[in-house]
């Protein structure tokens, strides 16, 4: 289960990331950490903004409510979010999930 932490400011927690993949898209959880896999190299800070511009959009939050706290040459971050609860978080992931193994299973 993705450990979320949650402040005055919002919430935190980690993202494991996976650059240059086919798509953006949620793939599940990894070790305590939600697994995003992007389309875009590490290269020029292109992979954190669109790590954050997915994540804004996947939570529905505005792309300045959405902060890397941690991690920004490594593949784990810590993510800051603004103005999203603990149940979007978890849904987004295991909509995702599901969503994957769906197609993994056809």
């Amino acid at each position: 289960m993705i450990e979320i932490r949650e402040s005055q400011g919002g919430l935190s927690f980690l993202v494991r990331v996976q650059p240059r993949a086919s798509r953006n898209e949620i793939d599940g959880e990894w070790q305590g950490a939600l697994r995003v896999r992007l389309n875009v190299p590490p290269v020029e800070g292109r992979a954190n903004e669109a790590l954050r511009r997915f994540l804004a959009d996947c939570l529905n939050v505005p792309l300045a409510a959405v902060k890397i706290a941690a991690g920004q040459r490594g593949r784990l971050k810590r993510i800051e979010v603004r103005g999203a609860k603990v149940e979007q978080i978890r849904a987004v992931a295991s909509s995702h999930a599901k969503n994957h193994m769906t197609t993994i299973g056809n």
